[in-house]
């Protein structure tokens, strides 16, 4: 009976079947002893080169910028040699170490200890890696340098200037919304300007994205319309078109807490200008909804707002309709609409004078939400 037996096409050795390995360039597999001394446990560059921005500290990766977590050059140079090396796909329990040494300010050399497990055989390596850090500026940075801005933004009101509320958030809903793109990590979002002006607020903004997208959560927010208009400003590398967007948000003419006098002379609180005016008439305390045919608002004129109330005494409730208050002015008792909302239980009430008389408002601000 003839023994089978198997050997290794590098060394000649006899060796059992179970204990050939593949060899690494594909040929026939081959003993461990050869596997292992022709072995490397890892590839490693002979020299690192890295560009960080001197600005923001990103690094460039190919052709582009990337935001990292480092808060020096030593843990730019350690995230740059691991993303570096390439295991050997045999490796398990792959494990490492690094020290880095400071050459000078802008190279530090990676002295690395590596371990892992390879067909059950622990294996440990040196390898050590310069690394050459450069500095320049990203492309961010280069914009924001050069007050680059790709839209413009634009609050106004009909027929008013913007109030100090309506500035404050338009100004807060642009600063929070591209802050929020940043810390996604949207590395094109930036405001290049912030203004604010006698007539409203002026906002460049780095995308014609941004610039939309706050436009739109302005007028979610205080009411209004947006209109879009863009400028052929260059073209690119490719020939291509370049164009600069400015959004022009129109607040509405009035602001939730006007009194305000429609053509059919009954006198509205104005509660809410997000789509369309809504309000409650101060005569009968009857909720309003500005009409298809109205837009977003009625033709009207403004008499105040609630700023304006004053309180005065309820002298009397005369039936479902009227009740007799103390002009504010004259302190003479005078008889106006008794609206739905009003406490006939109240001692004093808030009334609004003005050119289309005297009437009650609500008592508080929770009155006039829906």
């Amino acid at each position: 009976m003839s023994e089978s037996r198997q050997f290794c096409p590098r060394c000649g050795d006899p060796v059992e079947s179970g204990a050939r390995i593949a060899a690494a360039d594909g040929r026939a597999p081959i003993c461990e002893d050869c596997f292992f001394e022709e072995f490397s446990l890892v590839d490693a560059p002979d020299r690192i080169e890295v560009l960080v921005c001197a600005t923001c500290g990103a690094v460039r990766r190919g052709k582009r910028w990337v935001d990292v977590e480092a808060r020096d050059y030593t843990d730019v140079a350690i995230d740059e040699v691991a993303e570096a090396l390439t295991i050997h796909v045999d490796a398990e329990a792959f494990e490492w170490r690094v020290e880095p040494e400071q050459v000078d300010e802008t190279t530090v050399r990676m002295h690395c200890l590596l371990s892992a497990v390879v067909h059950d055989r622990p294996i440990e390596t040196r390898i050590t890696v310069p690394v050459k850090i450069g500095r320049g500026t990203c492309t961010r940075c280069g914009r924001i340098a050069g007050e680059y801005y790709a839209s413009t933004v634009q609050v106004r009101a009909h027929g008013r200037t913007p109030n100090d509320h309506e500035t404050e958030r338009s100004i807060a809903i642009i600063t929070e919304y591209v802050e929020g793109r940043e810390a996604d990590g949207d590395r094109d979002a930036f405001v290049t300007e912030l203004d604010e002006t006698a007539d409203g607020v002026d906002a460049k903004l780095s995308t014609t994205q941004i610039g939309r997208a706050v436009a739109d959560r302005i007028v979610r927010q205080l009411g209004g319309t947006v209109d879009e208009s863009a400028t052929l400003v260059t073209e690119d590398e490719d020939g291509d078109e370049v164009y600069r967007v400015t959004y022009a948000v129109h607040l509405p003419e009035f602001t939730p807490g006007d009194v305000i006098d429609p053509d059919d002379d009954d006198p509205l609180l104005v509660r809410s200008v997000q789509g369309n005016l809504k309000g409650v008439h101060v005569t009968t305390g009857e909720p309003y909804e500005a009409a298809f045919e109205d837009g977003e608002a009625p033709d009207a004129r403004r008499l105040g707002d609630r700023g304006d109330a004053v309180e005065t005494t309820l002298v009397a409730v005369e039936d479902s309709h009227a009740v007799q208050v103390l002009d504010p002015e004259t302190y003479a008792a005078k008889t106006i609409p008794r609206p739905d909302y009003l406490d006939p239980d109240a001692d004093t009430v808030p009334v609004l004078k003005s050119r289309a008389g005297l009437h009650v408002l609500p008592a508080d601000e929770a009155a006039e939400t829906d």
